[in-house]
Formats: structure tokens, sequence, C-alpha cells
């Protein structure tokens, strides 16, 4: 197909889809004349995940084009390429070492420990979580402390859905897609079935009694 049909099909604009090619985000297609160029179903497919994890995973095209390489990569183990995809997706908040991230960093490496979960130093997650537990504290809500293991029951669980989902898949090209969308998608996912579970549970303890 010529880029305009690819355009029709993906909804993405003709220079839009340039760009990306310019940007090592999507392979170039294959030349026809001096100019133009054949696109395959591969394409579709490519350009069909670069805007979901543009639009849905929030990813920059830089933080985009280090997901697409690890998936790229053949000899890359799938547990490294869901780090990629998660490191990509974690906030990176800036807090001074004297605003009680010390003791919410110990909390958070307490709770790996005890949950028997193995990770590594200078994780962006774990950093995250300090950052949000700081946050909770200065805000009066240390106590939110007392429901982290509730949280992490949840989180092990979800995250043994997402690997089922994953282990479903074939061909190494599905698995490590789906991996990375199991990861950035599937982040805006829980998101939105959280608040929603929020309103129906909010109703259930502080709704009026009829």
């Amino acid at each position: 197909m010529r880029i305009g049909e690819l355009s029709r099909r993906t909804g993405v604009s003709v220079p839009t889809i340039k760009f990306y090619v310019r940007e090592g985000l999507l392979p170039a297609g294959e030349l026809t004349s001096p100019n133009q160029a054949s696109y395959g179903e591969a394409h579709v497919r490519r350009l069909r995940l670069i805007r979901a994890l543009l639009d849905v995973g929030g990813l920059s095209v830089a933080g985009i084009r280090e997901v697409l390489v690890a998936i790229d990569d053949s000899e890359r183990p799938l547990h490294m390429v869901l780090g990629e995809a998660a490191n990509r997706v974690v906030p990176r908040y800036e807090r001074g070492d004297g605003s009680g991230i010390a003791e919410a960093r110990k909390r958070v490496a307490e709770l790996i420990r005890a949950r028997g979960w193995h990770t590594y130093e200078g994780n962006l997650a774990a950093e995250a979580l300090a950052t949000a537990i700081a946050a909770l504290d200065d805000l009066g809500h240390g106590r939110f402390v007392e429901v982290l293991d509730a949280y992490a029951d949840a989180a092990e669980r979800v995250a043994q859905v997402d690997l089922e989902y994953v282990a479903h898949q074939v061909a190494r090209e599905g698995l490590v897609e789906s991996v990375v969308v199991g990861t950035v998608i599937g982040d805006a996912v829980f998101a939105a079935m959280r608040r929603i579970a929020h309103v129906e549970e909010s109703g259930r303890v502080f709704g009026e009694t009829t």
C-alpha cells in the first residue's frame, strides 16, 4: 500500500508518518520508484502501537523509541523489555532528601523485603512509591502505609493476570508487544477501572441510605 492508504487505515496523517520514519520509530517503506514507497501490514501494526504508547500510555517520542528498540532486539530477554517499558512510564519526581523521603524509602525497602520481591538499586518505581508515601505523610495521611499490604496484594494479582495474558502469545513479536501493551496500556486500563470502582464504593460507604 502507498503512504496515503497507510494514513487512511491508521488515522495518522502523512506528515506524522514521515516524522515517525525520520525519528526511527517506523521503518521506511520499500522503495518502488525514486518517489514512491510501499508499506505493509507490519507498518499498520507498528503505527497503531506507536499511537497507543503516545496517546494512551503518555510516552514521549524518545521514550517510545527506546521501547521499540527493546521490542526489536530479538536477543533481549523479555523481562528486560518489560523493564524498559516500565521505566518509561514511571513518573519522575524531584524531592529533596530532607523532606521525609529517607524514611519513606526505608518503608518501601521494608515492604519489598517483606513481600520477597526482587528489585535493584535505583528502581524508578520504588522511588516513585517512596515519593508518594512521603507526600501522603506531608498531608497528614501517614497512616496510609497501613494499607500498603492490601495494595501489594492487588498489585501482585494484576501482575499475574498481565503475564498470564502475555503467555498466551506465541511469536516473539506478539509476545514482546503484549508485554509492552500490558505494562503501558494496562496502567491506563487499571487506573480507569479503579476510578470507576471508587465511585461505586464511595456510594456504598458514604451514600445516603434509603
